[in-house]
């Protein structure tokens, strides 16, 4: 008896352990925006996941599978329609005035698009200190100090604090963006698809600029993106989303090296190699279909009707994010039956 009450201590201190090393925890997300009295779009359709503090945890996917909408809930950008999330174990959902504001400090966003995130008629000193402003964090010469610094901690000087958006590349204006999340000290901060609207000269500067402050700052990043080598180079592990649900969840080099979700492979066979000889010798997964409408999914696996494995219970019963290997999770009923 003793052995055993030991054991149940133990195993509750390994998951008390185990919950202070998450900075993010989504239990059964969703999201559902209302078409009309009676039809829905369900765009994030119960997900769950975890984001380790430090870590950077990317999420891919197709166009339209609710990549986005995902850390826009999170933030609080939209209103959840179920589900909850909790910030360094705190419910996010239903905070006082106080918390809300706090947690929107401790998480920010940097958006897709550089030039449209950033308001054309404000001095760029302005747009990064915003978030200064609001949460009333420095004044006078200590607030303009903070700027230059946020300034040439990403590549800029003090010089550009007194031009407008329109007067910078792409790559520049990407660059207030992240100075701008920088300036309030977060903790999170959600990339949504920060290098797919620049030049690809510039997106790999951008990555490693995100990564030098990872590491100069602790931060904790949600990495979405389309670009699947970007998001192998910067991530700790990596989530696969489709039609609003996330199909494998495993490490980065674990899951590109040994996927196991028919979607994962289809996506990762895309991906184009250097190497012209490899490259043409290549077997690339071409999926059948289009998908379908996240108004009306299938009522099993969202994937039946494109998967070339699929099975009489994938049509019927949808299956659970599941751990099968250590740290590899995958939702699919007969992950085992498919030979590669």
């Amino acid at each position: 008896m003793k052995e055993k009450m030991k054991e149940k201590m133990k195993a509750k201190m390994k998951e008390k352990v185990k919950e202070k090393d998450y900075l993010v925890r989504i239990n059964n997300l969703k999201k559902y925006f209302q078409i009309n009295k009676n039809t829905y779009l369900k765009a994030v359709d119960d997900v769950s996941l975890e984001i380790y503090k430090g870590e950077t945890l990317g999420l891919v996917g197709e166009s339209g599978c609710g990549k986005s909408t995902i850390g826009r809930t999170i933030l609080g950008m939209y209103e959840a329609t179920g589900g909850s999330v909790e910030f360094n174990g705190v419910k996010v959902f239903g905070m006082k005035a106080s918390s809300t504001k706090e947690f929107k400090r401790k998480a920010q966003m940097i958006f897709q698009d550089p030039y449209a995130s950033l308001n054309p008629r404000m001095l760029v000193s302005n747009i990064i200190a915003e978030g200064i402003d609001i949460h009333q964090l420095l004044k006078g010469k200590e607030r303009t100090d903070r700027i230059y610094e946020l300034l040439e901690l990403v590549g800029l000087n003090k010089e550009h604090a007194n031009r407008f958006p329109h007067e910078f590349s792409g790559g520049q204006r990407q660059r207030i963006g992240i100075a701008r999340a920088l300036a309030v000290n977060p903790e999170f901060i959600v990339c949504d698809e920060p290098i797919s609207a620049l030049d690809v000269s510039v997106q790999a500067q951008v990555v490693n600029l995100l990564q030098e402050l990872q590491k100069q700052y602790g931060l904790t990043y949600l990495f979405i993106a389309h670009d699947l080598s970007m998001v192998r180079y910067i991530s700790d592990r990596v989530a696969v989303m489709y039609l609003g649900a996330v199909m494998e969840l495993a490490d980065s080099n674990d899951l590109y090296e040994k996927p196991l979700h028919p979607y994962t492979k289809a996506l990762l066979s895309a991906i184009p190699i250097p190497d012209p000889d490899i490259q043409k010798g290549r077997q690339r997964i071409i999926l059948e279909g289009d998908v379908p409408s996240p108004i009306n999914p299938p009522d099993g696996c969202k994937f039946v009707d494109r998967c070339s494995y699929a099975e009489e219970i994938c049509k019927t019963k949808r299956p659970e994010l599941l751990e099968v290997n250590p740290g590899h999770s995958v939702a699919c009923h007969i992950w085992k039956d498919i030979k590669d």
